[in-house]
């Protein structure tokens, strides 16, 4: 299968480069999973698509600022980071840019030597391991010099932080939102409960992955960075439970996806509370074991997400939805509207 398969036209100004004020206010497009009619909603109307019995699973990351701009300390250099992933201790796996400038042994100062860093270890794509130093508690450390790691196709800044994390996020350590969540608010949380909908929390931190296009023709020569994932036991038993009594499981975003999937995959079907790593790469073919039915945005050309919603119904089904997503002025990514496969009842 080919990468190019999975490539569509998409118009720069239907990206969106800020926030909508209302949460709720975006719109959805309803595929159904099977069939693949499209129609078009507003997310707030995602309620009406929830049954009694269903569950509905978010993941509970929180976007750490985790873009750093600091200065070589030997010439003055301009140098960034943004830390993708914690190793032993103080040890970051980074992206550095320009990367060509930082070598093993370079020390970075921030915040007039608030913080400092020291290369340990060349990585692949321009990554970079560093050691920090610091007095403190680095998080606090962070949240005073650190910026939110916008992707690249956003040039608008940000006023508010809050409006790129989820109003559920608690579990701090991700590079990147899970973005299908953001259109949630705790109001409409509230709505789906009150509809007998069991609402549980999973955490999968965002990585490496989100910022790597795929590099390779043939989608199985491409390899997936490791992400960390964790699942309690009461979300376990609830995700269960709700599929022996015939519910449908709804996973918000491809990250909750794919922390599922990646424990359905290991045990036929079931959910077992555990943590580790996961480096799963999802693509028509691919036999889903855990959800139903997918709440998410819309995603870039030859994306790895793209594929991962393709193999839900077919490459055919979701390639017509984002054609049409394009005539009617749907806003693309991060910042933009929503997409619900609608599960098969």
């Amino acid at each position: 299968m080919k990468v190019e398969d999975f490539d569509f036209h998409l118009p720069e100004e239907l990206i969106a480069q800020t926030p909508l004020e209302d949460r709720t206010s975006s719109r959805l497009m309803i595929v159904d999973r099977k069939t693949g009619e499209v129609e078009h909603s507003y997310f707030k109307h995602i309620v009406d698509e929830l049954h009694e019995g269903d569950c509905l699973v978010l993941n509970d990351t929180r976007v750490m600022p985790a873009r750093l701009m600091g200065v070589k300390e030997e010439t003055g250099a301009h140098i960034e980071l943004l830390l993708l992933k914690q190793g032993e201790g103080d040890v970051w796996e980074t992206l550095a840019k320009p990367a060509k400038r930082v070598k093993v042994g370079t020390v970075i100062s921030f915040g007039e030597g608030l913080l400092k860093a020291t290369c340990i270890g060349e990585l692949d794509h321009g990554g970079r391991l560093f050691e920090f130093s610091y007095d403190g508690i680095f998080y606090e450390i962070l949240d005073k010099l650190g910026e939110m790691p916008l992707p690249p196709y956003i040039h608008e800044k940000l006023d508010d932080r809050e409006r790129y994390q989820t109003v559920y996020s608690k579990e701090i350590g991700s590079a990147a939102a899970p973005t299908a969540g953001l259109h949630f608010t705790n109001e409409i949380l509230e709505q789906i409960k009150q509809k007998g909908v069991e609402i549980v929390f999973i955490t999968l931190h965002v990585g490496l992955g989100t910022f790597r296009p795929v590099s390779v023709d043939s989608i199985e020569n491409h390899d997936m960075h490791s992400e960390f994932y964790s699942v309690s036991e009461s979300a376990a038993e609830t995700i269960n439970r709700t599929k022996a009594n015939g519910g449908k499981v709804i996973a918000v975003g491809t990250t909750s996806t794919r922390t599922l999937e990646t424990i359905a995959q290991k045990y036929d079907g079931e959910i077992r509370a555990e943590q580790g790593w996961t480096n799963i790469f999802i693509y028509p073919g691919f036999e889903y074991k855990a959800i139903d039915g997918l709440i998410t945005n819309f995603h870039l050309p030859k994306s790895t997400l793209v594929m991962l919603v393709s193999a839900l119904t077919s490459r055919e089904i979701i390639l017509n939805a984002y054609n049409k997503a394009v005539e009617e002025k749907y806003r693309f990514f991060s910042f933009g509207d929503a997409m619900f496969i609608r599960p098969i009842r």
